[in-house]
């Protein structure tokens, strides 16, 4: 993945390359206190394509069985920022074959001498976030790596382990707060812990990693960006400090298992009944199996949110979910990656997903990233044309793009009705230009086999009335165009039904769903996209699109989403696609 610390300055990178070349100086550790064990979990799919030659990174593509992989130049900062986290050794290690191993000694080899003596390589080599990843996968890996080498190679990877740990101890504050700061001090306690003479460094990490429990992790278990897939790589994080800790006979700081124990059940409250997470700002499903494994390790209870967990609400009914973006989106910097999604839904039926947001463009250019980022992009409403939450200029110091005119209100109430669970919720994200404010009703069955929409477009009070009577002149037309878009998963087979009035759609499992409407909206089935950070490019998908015009104070769609009467109630959908990684 391409996470790297955006947000770091020049002054800090400069304070990086300082001590990176200082930690030349630092003695080697002599060994491991004990045998590590290894927790990061890989792809085979995509390691069996690393021992082909195939080096996908943040959607570049570099194909060569003989190229070194840092004799590669680098696209640009996020390829660079994947190859120097060294998640790729996870893919490598699940394929664990002799040409999987010779390849990861080689590159690791590679690594300390183009980048081990002192920093004179790319900035990114020797930030503290990307150090503080690497460690832990040389560590996890360290059996796999150090099988057949000799002596003076074992000391080579144990005088670098030791620099980088060294360097860490001084630069882990040089990180960002949030999800950088949590890998470099996860990185810090996990080298610290495991390599002899060094388990002072470790001391203050263990501190520092608590206060960031406290600062970074709020009440509902969240973190300040939103985005479920970081979520995950924070709890990640925790519980592998833990368990090293653990290891180590230490105590686990009570702010750091009071953060995991909030952070369990928001996690639960994303998750799909396929075992994916919801995608929403920026983040992804996540690796296959990631996240219950990161919950089984956890040893949390397993219970949801009681009511909201991290802005989102969650329906789920049988093999059914919901989730939904109830809140604002993040604000300030942790908006950097945030999207204009607010009341957007995702809906996966058993293993497969039905109705999705299109996604991060983030590894596709500045133009997918930006159309990822807008309302248009998700399955919700927009009104004119425009989002809910609008792209501010570039910063000048980060060339981050934040949001501003967010929506700041977005009241939401979860509630059990006769038949199933409901969810409603508004925002006023379209008050300002357009007096409207935006308002969701969706009602879940209790058999799992139907979700009930309402989206309402109303002006609740004198002064919205007047706005939107102003917007209705500049308009120009009979009502401002408003459109309800549902995107489809591109495994979704759909197609207009009914003379028109309908869409079946067909999933692998062989499920139907039909989504109907009360006819107050033009129907119509649109290209749409799917943006995943593992394809070179866009897959292409569906999406059923609602249009209308708002000419009254009070504009209601209603529609429907059901299981077909001939789809059984249990299907057996045992067959699993294998991941195509370079399609």
């Amino acid at each position: 993945m391409s996470r790297y610390d955006r947000l770091a300055g020049r002054g800090t990178r400069l304070m990086n390359r300082l001590y990176a070349w200082r930690a030349r100086k630092q003695p080697a550790a002599t060994g491991f206190v004990s045998q590590p064990e290894p927790r990061t979990i890989g792809s085979f799919a995509r390691g069996r394509q690393l021992v082909a030659g195939n080096l996908l990174f943040a959607g570049y593509l570099v194909e060569s069985e003989t190229t070194g992989l840092w004799e590669v130049a680098a696209p640009d900062a996020a390829f660079e920022a994947e190859r120097q986290g060294f998640g790729w050794l996870d893919d490598l290690a699940s394929v664990g074959d002799i040409r999987a191993r010779v390849k990861a000694q080689n590159w690791v080899w590679g690594w300390i001498k183009a980048h081990g003596s002192g920093g004179l390589g790319t900035p990114l080599a020797w930030s503290p976030d990307l150090t503080g990843r690497r460690l832990i996968r040389w560590i996890n890996h360290a059996l796999f790596l150090l099988s057949g080498q000799d002596r003076a190679e074992s000391d080579v990877f144990f005088r670098c382990l030791s620099q980088q740990t060294w360097f860490l101890s001084q630069r882990w504050q040089g990180a960002s707060p949030g999800l950088p700061r949590f890998e470099a001090l996860t990185g810090l306690i996990y080298a610290g812990l495991a390599l002899q003479g060094h388990e002072e460094l470790a001391d203050p990490a263990v501190k520092a990693l608590a206060l960031e429990c406290e600062t970074q992790v709020d009440k509902e278990g969240g973190v300040p960006t939103r985005n479920p897939e970081e979520l995950l790589e924070v709890f990640t994080l925790l519980t592998w400090a833990a368990a090293a800790l653990h290891e180590a006979g230490r105590a686990v700081p009570a702010a750091q298992t009071a953060a995991i124990e909030r952070i369990a059940p928001a996690l639960r409250t994303l998750r799909h009944a396929d075992g994916g997470l919801a995608r929403f700002h920026g983040g992804g499903r996540g690796l296959e199996g990631w996240l219950d494994h990161a919950l089984a390790a956890a040893h949390v209870p397993a219970v949801h949110s009681e009511g909201l967990a991290m802005g989102y609400a969650r329906l789920a009914a049988r093999r059914t979910t919901v989730v939904i973006d109830a809140s604002p989106p993040p604000k300030g910097a942790a908006s950097a990656n945030g999207h204009a999604s607010t009341l957007a839904f995702e809906l996966t039926s058993g293993r497969r997903p039905l109705i999705v947001n299109c996604g991060s463009g983030e590894t596709f250019g500045m133009e997918w990233r930006r159309a990822g980022r807008a309302t248009p992009s998700h399955s919700t409403l927009s009104l004119a044309g425009h989002s809910s939450a609008r792209l501010a200029e570039p910063d000048r110091a980060t060339g981050q793009e934040l949001l501003m005119d967010a929506p700041t209100k977005v009241p939401v109430e979860l509630q059990e009705i006769a038949d199933g669970m409901r969810f409603q919720g508004g925002h006023d994200g379209y008050l300002k230009a357009f007096g409207l404010t935006h308002a969701r009703t969706l009602d879940l069955a209790f058999d799992g086999r139907a979700l009930v929409g309402e989206d309402l477009l109303i002006a609740m009070e004198e002064q919205d009335e007047r706005q939107f009577s102003k917007a209705l002149d500049k308009s120009g037309v009979a009502g401002i165009g408003f459109e309800v878009r549902l995107h489809l998963h591109p495994e979704v087979d759909a197609a207009l039904d009914l003379n028109g009035t309908a869409v079946s759609m067909a999933l692998k499992s062989g499920e139907i769903w039909v989504f109907r409407h009360d006819g107050v909206c033009n129907l119509k089935l649109e290209p749409s996209v799917f943006l995943e950070k593992t394809r070179l490019k866009p897959r292409a998908a569906k999406q059923i699109v609602l249009t209308g015009r708002a000419i009254e104070y009070a504009t209601r769609v209603r529609w429907t989403l059901s299981k077909a009467q001939e789809t059984a109630v249990a299907i057996r959908d045992l067959n699993r696609d294998e991941p195509e990684i370079f399609d």
